[in-house]
């Protein structure tokens, strides 16, 4: 299958690339970023590369879709958002994202945020995407509040809440 890269206004999803090594790293070594995140931070560039490796391997296996988050007229990694996760019947995911710091409260993970639950739910065939988020991570959890991501009260954790979204499943 074709990687789907995705346009917005001022955004492209795509496949991510070895090129990417250094602004991955930088994203996945900022202690900002990875505040509300229980993973370590990477500590070098290898990490990053490895990283990188893993998550194509991943979507060459259809086990996932993880697009780098890049500025349109400069191709500047600036975060990522994925499908992971599915269910077994491949009608649920989850949704992560990450975004640098200097990009945020600016709309990027918004505008960004439509085209991949559009692409989950029409060409996946999702009928669930869940996202599960830290109770205190207030900007994820309005972002996912206006996107009608409704509170999941299943989901039993100390730390994190899980909000979904539902699509009626079509006949």
């Amino acid at each position: 299958m074709k990687f789907p890269t995705l346009h917005t206004e001022r955004l492209t999803l795509r496949e991510m690339t070895i090129d990417d090594c250094d602004s991955i790293f930088a994203l996945r070594s900022n202690e900002s970023v990875a505040t509300f995140q229980e993973r370590p931070l990477q500590g070098n560039m290898e990490e990053a590369l490895v990283f990188i490796e893993k998550i194509n391997a991943g979507v060459a296996n259809n086990d996932w879709v993880y697009w780098a988050l890049t500025l349109k007229e400069t191709d500047e990694l600036i975060g990522t958002i994925c499908l992971w996760n599915y269910s077994e019947n491949l009608t649920r995911a989850d949704l992560g994202y990450e975004l640098m710091p200097h990009s945020q409260g600016q709309g990027f993970m918004q505008e960004a945020l439509e085209p991949v639950l559009t692409y989950g739910f029409n060409q996946l065939s999702l009928n669930r995407i869940d996202a599960v988020t830290h109770k205190e991570n207030i900007a994820s959890i309005n972002l996912l509040k206006k996107f009608n991501f409704m509170l999941n009260p299943d989901f039993k954790d100390t730390s994190e809440i899980m909000y979904t979204q539902k699509r009626e499943v079509r006949s």
